[in-house]
């Protein structure tokens, strides 16, 4: 019996790592992303921490490279005395829509890996992240937060607004000469781009995710690799057909000459024949001379006698 719930608990337990990778491996949506986020940190929220206190929340495996904290906030004490949670500072001033009694601020880094999904749900053409994509949402977090779906807020910080600090996260504090923008993913899938207000420092008026991008170097053309075997069959076909051409060249090259030989030798004959005629003795063909008569004359003058 034992064994058998042994069992038991180990089947479930594989078919729930299933179910949870299967899950973050269909994950195409930033929207998605976040309601499993809010899923995972009210569940492992803990209710007895202080008020302000940052928490970590630990993440399934099949979630790697994302980091979350989170931390809870009266609505009329965050709004007096602002708060800052990892890289986001809130200053004082910052309000609460619907102001709840409590709230609870939750950070994200999504890492590079699962920012790449920003890329697929924002226009991003031009433009290559160097920095992982940060979150800033709210929720409400009511005494009975842990057994429902809470519903989020908005975050407005209309009188000084909320800074957020990349210089621990970026790769562009490696590069030289290059000045990243601020860009603001917003929730109806615009992207705005700001300047920094100082080095990958960038300011914020609302909740949302940010990041740093700079833009993209120009592609170069990629040229494909050609196996061994096809540049040896194209070689050997190409020499082939070198060597035939070649062979063609030679050979109207001897006919050419071939048959300025037979044209010279026709006219030398026809020009001995000309000059010497030809004659069919029996069946040999002889030169012959042209027949030229010799006029007579007296050799010695004729006087008849006298009779």
């Amino acid at each position: 019996m034992g064994s058998l719930f042994s069992l038991t608990l180990i089947i479930l337990s594989w078919a729930s790592l299933l179910s949870m990778k299967a899950e973050a491996e269909g994950i195409r949506s930033a929207r998605l992303l976040d309601l499993l986020i809010r899923d995972y940190t009210v569940k492992s929220f803990d209710r007895h921490l202080r008020t302000g206190t940052v928490q970590t929340v630990h993440l399934p495996a099949n979630f790697s490279g994302i980091k979350v904290d989170t931390a809870r906030f009266r609505c009329g004490s965050l709004h007096r005395y602002g708060a800052q949670v990892k890289e986001f500072h809130l200053g004082s001033g910052v309000t609460v829509q619907p102001c709840a009694e409590r709230v609870m601020v939750v950070r994200q880094n999504l890492g590079y890996k699962w920012s790449s999904i920003y890329y697929a749900n924002y226009d991003l053409s031009g433009y290559q992240l160097v920095s992982p994509v940060l979150g800033l949402l709210a929720y409400n977090a009511g005494s009975d937060v842990s057994f429902g779906s809470p519903f989020q807020l908005g975050i407005l910080a209309r009188e000084k607004p909320i800074k957020i600090d990349f210089s621990n996260i970026t790769k562009a504090s490696n590069m030289t000469g290059i000045r990243p923008l601020c860009a603001s993913f917003e929730g109806d899938g615009k992207v705005t781009l700001k300047n920094q207000v100082s080095p990958n420092v960038c300011f914020a008026t609302r909740h949302g995710h940010f990041g740093l991008v700079i833009e993209s170097p120009p592609s170069m053309p990629v040229r494909k690799k050609i196996s061994r075997w096809k540049v040896a069959v194209g070689s050997a076909i190409g020499a082939a057909l070198g060597a035939f051409l070649l062979g063609l060249l030679l050979v109207a090259m001897f006919v050419k000459v071939k048959k300025k030989a037979k044209m010279e030798e026709l006219e030398r004959r026809a020009y001995e024949e000309e000059a010497l005629q030809v004659s069919m003795v029996g069946h040999i063909r002889a030169p012959t001379a042209s027949v030229t008569r010799t006029t007579p004359t007296i050799e010695h003058e004729y006087r008849p006698y006298p009779s």
